[in-house]
């Protein structure tokens, strides 16, 4: 059962408590939370407030889909252990994916069920590359908490123990079939609104909301950083997003490559099948505070992970806060790792002042 506040109630999955798609109420993320797990005749507690007061210095962040391009991975080559986690894929995707990740074609590794693998697995090898540079090691024992962008937050799941390697890529593979399962069921789509607040957008949102039918509502789906947030929602109403957007003064809209309306309710049907799989993983407290994409919080308890991955994709993508509460609790130094400068020119655009270092490979 949990403890919330000192209350005990049943032992029901937060996901129950509070409804699939919605971000936990304030007080459940800032008090003590606890669940008893019963294991044969032992009782064990876990805490999900282990890591509440956490004091960041550096930090690993992990990219998410559309950091994708050919000619990543290539380092890996030279790299032992980076070479052997593309051999570990290929055996559980079923293709050479080293060999995709740095030929292509461009069109397939950008579909979402290639991509999202392809990021994770380039993620790590870059942790795996960083590690034989000289000084390499000393930076990853120095990494005190760390984080990724929608699909990165499992990169960072995996980067902190929460879950094997392997168990992180069966469960990415689903994530990236659900997903465009989901998209394909429905007419959806995303663009980026550039130059506008988060406030604008959302009464651009609104405007736009008014005028269509209930299955092309729009809805702020990536809060990236300021000045660059993307809308999903129905076909009709992202291509009135890109009409309306130039009357609330708009700098530029751009329609992005993805498959569907990700992080609304378009994706639900995902919401079941990453459920399921989840209840079969093993995922243990990480090691490390991982800031989750949901509520910009560390979780510890492996049931309330379970429960944020299974609602992350249909849950805005709380990026902006994410790097805002990281820096206002003295971020030192962060250091992306992956394909592409996507997080670090996010980063610089929260705060120019912020120290962010690219690790690709």
């Amino acid at each position: 059962m949990f403890s919330v506040g000192g209350n005990v109630v049943p032992s029901v999955s937060v996901h129950k408590i509070f409804g699939r798609g919605c971000l936990l109420p304030r007080y459940f993320s800032g008090s003590r939370i606890s669940m008893n797990v019963s294991v044969g005749s032992r009782q064990f507690v876990v805490e999900d407030s282990l890591f509440k007061d956490y004091k960041p210095g550096f930090a690993f962040l992990f990219p998410g889909q559309g950091a994708q391009t050919v000619g990543m991975g290539v380092e890996a080559h030279g790299v032992p252990a980076a070479a052997s986690l593309f051999q570990k894929a290929n055996d559980i995707l079923g293709f050479d994916l080293l060999d995709l990740c740095i030929n292509g074609p461009k069109e397939k590794l950008d579909s979402t069920v290639i991509s999202q693998p392809a990021i994770y697995v380039t993620s790590l090898a870059a942790v795996e590359v960083l590690r034989v540079r000289e000084g390499g090691q000393n930076i990853i024992d120095s990494i005190d908490v760390t984080c990724g962008l929608s699909l990165g937050e499992y990169t960072a799941l995996a980067f902190a123990g929460a879950f094997s390697f392997e168990d992180g890529l069966k469960l990415v593979k689903l994530r990236g079939e659900a997903m465009q399962d989901a998209a394909d069921a429905a007419k959806s789509a995303m663009v980026s609104v550039i130059g506008l607040d988060s406030a604008q957008v959302q009464l651009l949102c609104d405007a736009v909301n008014e005028e269509v039918d209930e299955q092309n509502k729009v809805q702020i789906a990536n809060y990236l950083c300021p000045g660059n947030y993307a809308v999903s929602g129905g076909v009709k109403g992202i291509e009135a997003v890109v009409g309306k957007a130039k009357l609330f003064k708009a700098r530029m809209t751009v329609r992005l490559a993805v498959a569907g309306a990700f992080h609304t309710n378009f994706m639900e049907p995902a919401v079941s099948r990453l459920e399921a799989a989840l209840a079969k993983t093993e995922i243990r407290t990480p090691r490390l505070p991982v800031i989750s994409n949901v509520d910009a919080q560390p979780h510890s308890d492996p049931s309330t992970i379970k429960n944020i991955l299974a609602r992350q994709v249909t849950s805005p993508v709380q990026w902006e806060l994410t790097v805002k509460t990281l820096l206002e609790k003295g971020l030192k130094k962060s250091f992306e790792l992956g394909p592409g400068k996507v997080i670090a020119g996010i980063v610089k655009r929260i705060d120019k002042a912020a120290e962010i270092e690219n690790i690709s490979v």
